[in-house]
């Protein structure tokens, strides 16, 4: 089937474009975000893209590492993903610091996977450094790095019980068999999210969201693998199959760009829509699980609910990986 026009709305074509231009396929776009449904839990991982480097030419090398003289490295990682005490320090950092003697700079510098990329990937390309050491990158855009010799692999002597005690479901994935170069930090889903002092009813499916009452204050993720995905499950879908084609892919497009035009969707973000739901200039989202957690142990109660959608939820998992210009391997 041809792609439909794209919309006029500028947001919304520069979305659907992203979406159709994706170095994978649609399918492959959201069967390797994993999907969860009501049969249980379904995950693919998409293959590798190939290639030594992006280019296709030689192998990137490291740079020299300084670790030994050299006690800093800088993290980059998402808000809402760390441990914080009042007086906005993160204990679980200060204590490997204090074990350790490796200062850390913790960048919280990753809204979303694509415009992080963006912002490094000419760089990550000429095998330089990034201004991290260690980022922490969704699946499939590890697979990007990884496939693309962007990072450097682990010294798995260095990290024994990271490999003793790693779910064995989680060491093999198809983008980096054995963990060489990623180890997993966090995994949840994505699913939905509501104000409870305004939704004390709570919310129960993507069609929840599409409800008049709350017309102009939805926001959804940046991330489409997680946005479509859900919408393409609420419309009886199984993203996790190879039973669905561009047809389906399109019909969840159609509503998005509906939503979004029509006003009900106010917010189309990364990580930095947990501001919108704290500020409450959104009262419900498709969101991650992991930052509502985050959000209502900050606020102090729950001011939030979670629910994976009646129709099922994606699932994500999110790594640690050392950018291949990083001189810093060691410490990592």
């Amino acid at each position: 089937m041809p792609d439909r026009p794209l919309p006029s709305d500028p947001m919304i074509r520069a979305l659907i474009s992203q979406a159709r231009a994706a170095q994978i396929s649609r399918r492959g776009v959201l069967a390797g975000a994993g999907a969860l449904s009501l049969m249980g839990f379904l995950a693919a991982c998409t293959g590798r893209v190939g290639g030594s480097d992006s280019t296709g030419g030689s192998a990137l090398t490291a740079p020299e590492d300084l670790s030994s003289s050299v006690k800093t490295l800088t993290w980059a990682n998402w808000s809402f993903y760390l441990d914080e005490d009042d007086d906005g320090n993160h204990p679980t950092l200060q204590a490997f610091e204090d074990q350790t003697g490796i200062t850390v700079n913790y960048d919280v510098a990753i809204d979303d996977n694509n415009t992080y990329f963006a912002k490094v990937r000419d760089q990550l390309a000429l095998g330089q450094g990034i201004g991290a050491d260690t980022v922490c990158l969704t699946d499939w855009m590890a697979n990007i790095w990884i496939a693309s010799g962007y990072t450097q692999a682990f010294d798995k002597a260095k990290m024994p019980n990271v490999y003793a005690n790693l779910n064995p479901s989680l060491m093999n994935p198809s983008f980096d068999p054995g963990r060489a170069n990623s180890v997993p930090w966090q995994s949840g889903f994505a699913g939905l999210a509501w104000n409870t002092e305004k939704l004390p009813n709570g919310l129960a499916s993507v069609e929840d969201l599409w409800n008049p009452d709350l017309k102009g204050r939805v926001g959804v993720l940046s991330e489409m693998r997680d946005t479509i995905g859900l919408i393409m499950l609420s419309q009886g879908v199984d993203i996790s199959s190879d039973s669905w084609g561009d047809t389906e892919f399109q019909n969840a497009i159609d509503v998005f760009a509906q939503q979004v035009s029509d006003g009900q969707i106010r917010n189309i973000k990364g990580n930095s829509y947990a501001d919108d739901l704290i500020n409450e200039d959104t009262l419900a989202a498709i969101v991650w699980s992991g930052d509502i957690t985050a959000i209502n142990a900050e606020v102090g109660y729950d001011k939030f609910g979670f629910a994976l959608p009646d129709s099922g939820g994606t699932l994500w998992s999110d790594n640690f990986m050392i950018p291949i210009g990083s001189q810093q391997k060691t410490n990592v």
